[in-house]
């Protein structure tokens, strides 16, 4: 599946609301665990949570599978709040143990935008809890103070601390502040990762290439970023740069495929500007985010006119085995697959240096051959979400979206215990499958006569061929990967 890239014309006038999937299904979370609604794996849903909210949803769960989480919590725009406000994540077994949790908060930056956590119920993780088939229940809170006015990075329930993740659309630069008690939007995504063949390693690696890499050089190319998961434009190693810029209080989302035994590497670049003084503190931010949207890094900036850098931590290669590792940068490095990044320029930006936006220049290394998979003994939910195909590269190399978790989960049926589907509500970035725009390319040449309509009917046909056409199987395993280290970013438990 292909979508177009968000449109250049809508970022140029004002930052984008937040892009959720558009097949997303609507639900509603239950104030208790009875009557939650029960979401399916491999989908995504949309919902909404109001200040002190604690929401229930169930999952039905096998004995083998992994389940994954995640929860986007999506303020509007302009909406007043305080580094210590955000959302918690927590997966619970049918006798409330938790299984894990996390707490992402929107932290130092006081800007307004959406920030995501996530939680799992992984099999062998512990002796007694959280591991047998049965029900079990995601909880969401909307954590922190009620008024937004910045209660300051306290800790919260459990070990729970401040985060600085972001993840979407934030406040618009210049509105007014809009009172902490309206509702926040939330996008909810559950993926199940299948058993793998016994005999494959169960302790963390313990050494890696840990050392920063050379900048990756030369001119950089266009591309813009998209304003939620959904829309997330695809990248692959180079140097890249956002045309229209990134304005106070917007986020911008990009992915990268990164395989089996890959690393990656990326750095995000402010331009300076002529307009305004002064200097704000924490005003960037760049989050990491791996394929079902589980927070690995985010790192911090501030911005005072000049240009100014931010990089994230040197992560090991991608492996399975990276799970077993306690430090949370590391264990998050545990898939193949899309990996997500957002960046967002903090509202406060626009009343030092005005709302015009700032210049955006992204680097992305990806070092190591790709190589094959554990062995799942089955297929995951959606499927296809911990592989990198020759399609996905491909995809990162001309700007299409590939397969990720809003095509192959995106919610476009009822299973019978949903509400009713929200096509295309609040993601207006996104705008059919590149067959579709090719087709419509030949419907719209019509005028031109029918010997150049053939023409162009049969580049058509040659290009959706070429795009349907199998992935080589990739050869080689993981590389292993490092000891750990301390972790900048949002707070996760068991």
């Amino acid at each position: 599946m292909t979508t177009a890239q968000p449109g250049l014309a809508a970022a140029a006038d004002a930052p984008s609301p937040y892009s959720y999937a558009e097949d997303a299904t609507t639900v509603e979370g239950a104030a208790g665990s009875t009557g939650a609604v029960r979401l399916a794996a491999g989908k995504t849903y949309r919902s909404s949570i109001g200040p002190g909210g604690k929401l229930y949803f169930r999952l039905d769960l096998g004995a083998a599978a992994n389940a994954y989480v995640s929860a986007t919590a999506v303020p509007e725009p302009g909406a007043a709040v305080g580094s210590a406000d955000g959302v918690r994540v927590s997966l619970q077994d049918a006798d409330a143990h938790r299984c894990s949790y996390e707490t992402a908060r929107f932290g130092p930056t006081r800007s307004g935008h959406p920030v995501t956590a996530w939680a799992s119920r992984e099999v062998g993780s512990d002796e007694y809890m959280c591991q047998g088939a049965g029900v079990y229940y995601v909880v969401v809170e909307r954590v922190g103070s009620v008024t937004g006015t910045g209660i300051g990075p306290g800790a919260s329930t459990g070990s729970a601390s401040s985060a600085g993740s972001s993840a979407a659309s934030g406040s618009v630069a210049g509105s007014p502040s809009k009172d902490a008690s309206e509702e926040w939007g939330l996008e909810l995504g559950f993926v199940s990762e299948p058993a793998v063949t016994k005999g494959g390693p169960t302790t963390a690696p313990q050494s890696w290439n840990s050392a920063s890499p050379d900048a990756v050089s030369g001119d950089p190319e266009p591309r813009r970023g998209g304003s939620g998961f959904a829309t997330a434009s695809p990248l692959a190693e180079g140097v890249w740069q956002d045309e229209a810029g990134i304005r106070a209080g917007e986020t911008l989302f990009y992915k990268v495929p990164v395989g089996w035994g890959q690393q990656l590497h990326a750095t995000a670049e402010l331009g300076s500007t002529t307009e305004g003084d002064g200097y704000v503190g924490n005003a960037f931010v760049m989050s990491l985010y791996n394929p079902v949207r589980g927070s690995v890094d985010d790192r911090t900036a501030n911005y005072g006119g000049d240009q100014r850098s931010v990089a994230l931590d040197p992560l090991p290669p991608v492996a399975y085995e990276n799970r077993f590792s306690h430090d949370e940068e590391v264990g998050g490095m545990r898939f193949a697959g899309w990996y997500y990044l957002a960046l967002h320029l903090g509202a406060p930006v626009a009343a030092r240096f005005g709302d015009e936006p700032v210049g955006l220049t992204l680097r992305v290394r990806l070092e190591g051959e790709a190589g094959a998979g554990p062995g799942y003994l089955g297929a995951s939910e959606p499927r296809g979400v911990f592989e990198v195909t020759e399609g996905d590269r491909q995809a990162a190399e001309d700007g299409t979206t590939g397969e990720t978790l809003e095509g192959g989960a995106g919610g476009g049926g009822d299973d019978g215990d949903t509400g009713s589907t929200s096509e295309g509500e609040g993601s207006g970035n996104s705008s059919g499958s590149g067959d579709q725009r090719l087709a419509m390319t030949v419907v719209a040449a019509g005028g031109i006569g029918t010997g150049s309509l053939l023409v162009l009917g049969l580049l058509v046909w040659t290009v959706v061929a070429r795009r349907r056409a199998p992935a080589a199987t990739e050869p080689e395993g993981p590389r292993p990967g490092t000891a750990a280290r301390g972790r900048h970013g949002v707070s996760r438990g068991r």
